[in-house]
């Protein structure tokens, strides 16, 4: 199945510039005490459930950005580390964060499987930030017939990957898929282990040095239709009682997105340290996504406006009916249902 081609995202270049869940420890937190304030609309705690990626909520982490913002109202931010969106989808139906990070596809699965949350910020739409990695004797798509190739499973990855190989007609079962995680997939690379891997920074560029190419990305992938986006989710009970919280963390997130704008160096050092690469790594990284500020993201093309759910609802429902196709998932739900679930108020 091909996925339409939107306006949603396309034309961003000018603008600026990862499911099924599964266990995972760090979705053990307590879940906040929300009968207790510590300032007026204010929790007394906002966990945060992110992940490593070039985008602006790991900036704001790494500048210390949101503990400056909630200072006076006594709101202790709390940061929890993920590998994947899937891992996100467990602690939110868990109770175990506020917010995280999760892959456009992971939404859409955590929409359909009616998880308690909804989508309120874009953090970056995906471009040449994931790719395909493959050895250097793969010189065109057809030739992974046959190849072991890894993927996150549940994450956007694994979603443009096996969109890929519906556009090129080739068959699952002509190759072997992998379900890795990102740090396993390196090793497993580095062992001779597998022929390719469908990643994201910062674990694609080991993967490139480790005699490695680079055969498609997903920049590649949205000019044939096929969008992916990371997306800030935030559990529906937290929003609904502290819409106020919720307004400040999308400022502290514009606050990371002005910083890279206008001082893209200095916001590579910074997110170079939660990266685990060097700031120019780190820099050619951010560069590879689209960042977009709460008011573009206001616009139709997008999240929209209260009262004026923008077209982003329209790539979850494709995304979704996508994983229905591949048997990931058995039903998606229509079109409002996603229209239902975004919350754009914040912006």
């Amino acid at each position: 199945m091909r996925l339409k081609r939107r306006n949603v995202l396309f034309g961003l270049a000018g603008l600026g510039g990862t499911l099924l869940v599964s266990s995972c420890g760090n979705s053990q937190s307590t879940p906040t005490d929300e009968n207790t304030t510590s300032g007026a609309g204010m929790p007394p705690e906002i966990r945060i459930g992110y992940q490593v990626s070039a985008n602006a909520e790991l900036l704001a982490k790494a500048a210390g950005l949101a503990e400056k913002a909630f200072t006076d109202s006594k709101v202790n931010v709390k940061y929890i580390s993920f590998n994947s969106g899937r891992d996100v989808n467990t602690a939110m139906a868990s109770g175990g964060i506020d917010v995280g990070l999760i892959g456009s596809v992971g939404v859409a699965v955590g929409v359909a499987q009616k998880l308690p949350y909804q989508p309120y910020f874009i953090h970056s739409v995906i471009g040449e930030a994931e790719a395909l990695v493959v050895k250097k004797n793969i010189n065109t798509i057809s030739d992974i017939r046959g190849k072991k190739i890894a993927v996150p499973f549940g994450s956007t990855s694994h979603f443009t990957f096996l969109s890929l190989l519906k556009l090129e007609k080739i068959g699952e079962k002509e190759l072997t898929i992998l379900d890795l995680q990102p740090q396993d997939m390196v090793a497993a690379w580095q062992r001779g282990d597998i022929d390719g891997g469908y990643i994201w920074y910062p674990n694609l560029p080991k993967m490139v040095e480790s005699n490695g190419k680079i055969l498609v990305t997903s920049a590649d992938m949205a000019e044939r239709g096929v969008v992916t986006a990371d997306l800030g989710v935030v559990r529906k009970e937290f929003a609904d009682k502290y819409p106020d919280a919720m307004k400040k963390y999308v400022e502290v997130l514009d606050e990371a997105v002005n910083l890279y704008r206008k001082s893209p160096e200095e916001a590579s050092k910074q997110i170079s340290k939660e990266m685990g690469i060097s700031p120019e790594q780190s820099l050619e990284a951010m560069n590879k996504l689209i960042w977009l500020t709460s008011d573009e993201q206001a616009d139709a093309k997008y999240l929209g406006k209260p009262g004026n759910i923008g077209n982003f609802a329209g790539v979850l429902e494709e995304s979704a009916q996508f994983m229905v196709a591949q048997n990931t998932i058995s039903s998606a739900p229509d079109l409002k249902t996603y229209q239902s679930a975004i919350r754009n108020e914040f912006l």
